[in-house]
């Protein structure tokens, strides 16, 4: 090992290819779509540094072309989870005692791989694969998981510098163990960088990982396990176990050997997780750390003052960028009406606009939503509101799954402020308004503080100082993330570390120094120099 403290490359936010017309990057994407589209690969489980086929087997297919096969891929069940516990277990001692530094160049040359030779094929199958955008893939799949890997990195050193005060005679430091056991990552559809987050972020600090990738989204994940392979990744570090969710999760938070979940899904998944790890909590071996990042209903709520350009295509973009399946995504909006008039009329005009289809068609806004299950229930989210005598569909609300699972962009306004659809995720391309007297401010603030159990992100559009300052004290715990002026989506890594409370998550921050310390154990240590050899105080000597 090098006599030498080291520090990591100031990290910085990988710039964002623009695709335009004629560009380098348009072309090898457009290529690289093709090539994949032309193909059918195998994808196994991946435990111990190898492929595991299950022989049980399901299909990957195109949300907007769902008759499209782009891969195989086999299932896990609880032989697979035992084997990437034992493989994980078994990496767990060299990984956790090799040199941070050595642990951080593999991330590092993680990112400049998916930076260079694996962008395009990563952005490619997000595209494919979870029917996004180019646009939407190069932020996410690129740039937002580049961004991960550089940041936690540096994040890391920070941790690791960290230390204490020494007083004379001795010398106290403190070291950042991992921890004792497995880590249990679980990772949605809707972000590829996220797929690529949760399992790697405790892997920095020297954790060993079972990565189960929701079915939507194995393609991608397959992806990511070959860069990290390619960047050096030792085998058993991250074990990945595709899989349904109870036959994959259910063994793993069996074993006596979990030592934290980070996941990013559903809030009632989530919070069965936990009830399970708490019924079982004298099972384990330590105190699971439990991380994770829910469901939201966010809201952007605007004042008289507001700017109503903005305000309307912040609307659009954060209510209808990738379907609205986004847990950060403008689900409802509160409107004064003295603005709703001219609001109603650029946003209805805009999304009048927008192209609904094959993403790999550049002209298209938005793909299709993820598969039959979704369309279903974001359909019949668009049914209540038009049955509903306290709705009314201003926009969209036509669905079509005959070849993909496309649904409108869809604007209800709410008659009144407790409809469902002003309460409930829905996960899809559906923004519920609700239009509040201007008098009516303090009221509105508080259905947007109260109006659903969430509280992940949220924003606000005024131009009025003192009512930008009223509205952010007000909505303080309504959002984890609160944008001024701005749509309620697109936090970018090392400027807006992202994560909610209340039923949203656990508000540990991915992408900040607070969502590595807690993946790790610190032990302090200290270290006298020259140790007393008298038990006796100088008090206790006669005298006066």
């Amino acid at each position: 090992m090098p006599n030498a403290i080291v520090s990591v490359p100031p990290p910085r936010n990988e710039p964002i290819l623009a695709y335009a017309p004629g560009s380098p990057e348009r072309k090898a994407l457009r290529a690289q779509l093709a090539k994949m589209s032309s193909d059918v690969v195998e994808i196994t489980p991946r435990i111990g540094g190898r492929g595991v086929a299950t022989g049980r087997t399901a299909e990957v297919v195109m949300p907007h072309d769902h008759r499209h096969v782009l891969a195989v891929w086999h299932k896990g069940g609880a032989a697979e989870v035992a084997h990437a516990i034992d493989a994980a277990l078994v990496a767990h001692r060299e990984w956790s005692r090799m040199a941070w530094r050595d642990r951080a160049t593999i991330f590092l040359r993680a990112a400049d791989l998916l930076a260079g030779p694996y962008r395009m094929l990563l952005n490619a199958a997000t595209m494919l694969g979870q029917s996004k955008t180019a646009h939407q893939a190069e932020i996410d799949a690129a740039c937002e998981l580049i961004d991960f890997w550089r940041f936690n990195v540096a994040f890391a050193e920070e941790i690791y510098r960290q230390q204490p005060l020494s007083s004379p005679g001795c010398w106290n430091f403190v070291e950042h163990r991992p921890l004792e056991g497995f880590v249990f990552a679980v990772t949605p559809f809707n972000f590829t960088s996220i797929g690529g987050n949760l399992p790697t972020a405790p892997a920095i600090m020297g954790n060993t990982v079972l990565w189960k990738p929701a079915s939507t989204a194995v393609y991608a994940a397959h992806v990511i396990m070959d860069i990290l392979e390619a960047a050096g990744l030792p085998p058993g570090v991250i074990n990945m176990v595709p899989g349904a969710g109870g036959e994959v999760g259910d063994p793993a938070l069996a074993s006596p050997d979990l030592a934290g979940i980070h996941f990013t899904g559903s809030t009632a998944t989530f919070q069965a997780m936990w009830e399970t790890v708490g019924r079982r909590i004298r099972a384990y071996r330590s105190y699971p750390r439990i991380v994770g990042e829910t469901g939201g209903k966010d809201f952007v709520l605007a004042h008289p003052s507001a700017d109503v350009a903005a305000l309307a295509t912040a609307l659009t973009r954060g209510a209808f960028e990738y379907q609205g399946q986004k847990c950060s995504a403008a689900s409802r909006a509160f409107i004064p009406a003295s603005l709703w008039p001219e609001v109603k009329k650029r946003l209805l005009e805009q999304i009048s606009e927008i192209r609904v289809g094959d993403p790999t068609d550049f002209t298209n806004f938005m793909g299709a939503v993820i598969d039959r299950n979704a369309f279903r229930t974001i359909t019949g989210y668009i049914d209540v509101a038009r049955q509903s005598p306290d709705a009314e569909v201003l926009a969209g609300g036509g669905a079509d799954d005959a070849k993909g699972y496309f649904v409108e962009p869809t604007v209800v306004l709410a008659k009144r402020p407790d409809l469902k659809l002003m309460r409930e995720e829905i996960f899809g391309p559906v923004l519920t308004v609700y239009v509040f007297e201007d008098s009516d401010l303090d009221e509105a603030l508080a259905l947007a503080d109260r109006g659903s159990p969430y509280a992940l992100t949220g924003a606000i559009f005024a131009r009025d100082r003192a009512a930008i300052a009223r509205m952010t004290e007000a909505l303080t715990y309504a959002a984890g993330n609160f944008y001024i002026n701005d749509k309620p989506t697109g936090a970018v890594v090392g400027q807006q570390p992202f994560g909610g409370a209340r039923a949203s998550g656990t508000n540990d921050k991915a992408g900040s120094l607070v969502n590595l310390l807690r993946w790790v154990s610190p032990r302090a240590l200290k270290e006298t120099f020259v140790p007393p050899t008298d038990f006796r105080y100088p008090f206790m000597q006669p005298g006066e």
